[in-house]
């Protein structure tokens, strides 16, 4: 036993010294300073045992670059390659999705902001479609103590869609109408731009070719009345982005639009207000009209986008950093006409898209009339419309 134990003992000395020999003759080590001899070959040996038993930690240290903790993760995700194949699909599934969920959304916003059934019939504010629109002109209560009670605000003066929310803090009428809407007219150039998204909108009795009878009709009145009655500056931009290849073709108007639109503004920083003019397209048995003063007026309705729907929450690559002071205009607004022109408005529609509200602060989207409203009605309806912009830009 014992000399079984000596013979062990020569052996570890024998091919401990053939090791110390063979390193310190082939191996180039960097000598640290104030090491001895007893120390550098404790380190070759430890390098040799590392290398032959521990591969990947030498390759580590020496090839990668990295550290131990990113270096021990990849090797277990090696060595469960699902997880890695899930990771790396997760990531391309996902930017495939937004790039089609994209798409889809700027195809839904330029054909759905008309509030209508599948069928062409108007959607009243309890979600049926009737055919008759009836205008009391009823003299609605817009205290503000009436106002801040967010049932009564929600309840008499906007309709939600189903695919999208509202809540307190959204429509907190104390701050939404304690914001300041009015012009700074000390600033030299035009305040007021208006546009049309869907351009090829025309009414009951427009002549064909006849531009002045459709929805780029009702823009030039508006545009001359808060020019020559009001004197607001205000331009009345026409450009065309709902035909493709002559063809009507709304899927593309709004993302079409907004490069444009953001050039005027750019090269008119005095701009100020944005008015996206369209009109409602409704059942044929649908007539949006009242009296004022008289005279048979098609109804108009504010509209607002809030990028964000009930299913998904906040619409990131749809950001409106507006959405508050687009939400404070329409409602001023509303509240204007209604307390001098009773049964003008309809209520302010919110739905989950942008709908390019997030050029301006003080952007509206107005749909004004209908198909089946005639152009008398729409003109008479310019006339209330510029007259109730007056009074909330020009307090």
């Amino acid at each position: 036993m014992e000399n079984g134990k000596r013979i062990s003992r020569i052996m570890i000395g024998v091919i401990t010294g053939i090791l110390t020999v063979y390193a310190c003759m082939h191996v180039p080590v960097h000598i640290e300073r104030g090491e001895n001899n007893q120390d550098r070959i404790s380190r070759i040996l430890l390098r040799y045992s590392q290398r032959t038993y521990l591969p990947g930690f030498s390759y580590l240290e020496e090839g990668e670059g990295g550290n131990l903790e990113t270096w021990l993760v990849q090797r277990v995700m090696e060595m469960i390659p699902v997880g890695t194949y899930m990771e790396e699909k997760s990531a391309s599934y996902t930017d495939v999705e937004d790039r089609e969920t994209y798409q889809m959304i700027l195809e839904s916003q330029a054909n759905d902001e008309n509030m209508v059934d599948e069928n062409g019939n108007l959607i009243t504010e309890d979600g049926k479609a009737e055919d008759v629109i009836q205008t009391s002109g009823t003299q609605i209560d817009t205290s503000m103590e009436k106002l801040l009670n967010y049932e009564y605000l929600l309840g008499t003066f906007y309709t939600v869609d189903s695919n999208t929310m509202a809540d307190p803090e959204l429509l907190n009428a104390g701050k939404l109408m304690g914001k300041d809407m009015s012009l700074d007219m000390t600033v030299e150039g035009p305040k007021v731009l208006i546009y049309h998204t869907h351009s090829q909108e025309a009414f009951a009795d427009s002549t064909a070719g006849d531009t002045g009878t459709t929805i780029l009709g009702m823009g030039d009145y508006l545009a001359k009345l808060l020019n020559d009655a009001y004197d607001i500056p205000t331009l009345h931009h026409k450009g065309v982005y709902d035909l493709v290849d002559g063809k009507l073709d709304r899927s593309m108007a709004y993302e079409l639009a907004e490069p444009e639109i953001q050039e005027i503004l750019s090269k008119n920083p005095s701009i100020e207000v944005v008015i996206d003019l369209h009109r409602d397209g409704v059942g044929e048995g649908t007539h949006l009209v009242t009296d004022v003063n008289g005279k048979p007026t098609a109804q108009i309705m504010f509209f607002n986008g809030l990028s964000r729907t009930r299913a998904n929450g906040n619409i990131s690559y749809l950001a409106n950093p507006y959405i508050e002071d687009n939400l404070a205009f329409s409602l001023q607004m509303q509240i204007a006409a209604v307390n001098k022109y009773p049964g003008f408005t309809r209520h302010i529609y919110l739905r989950g898209y942008r709908y390019n509200m997030h050029v301006k602060p003080k952007t509206l989207l107005i749909e004004a009339g209908a198909q089946t409203n005639t152009v008398e009605e729409m003109r008479n309806a310019m006339e209330v419309l510029a007259d109730t912009l007056h009074t909330v830009l020009t307090p």
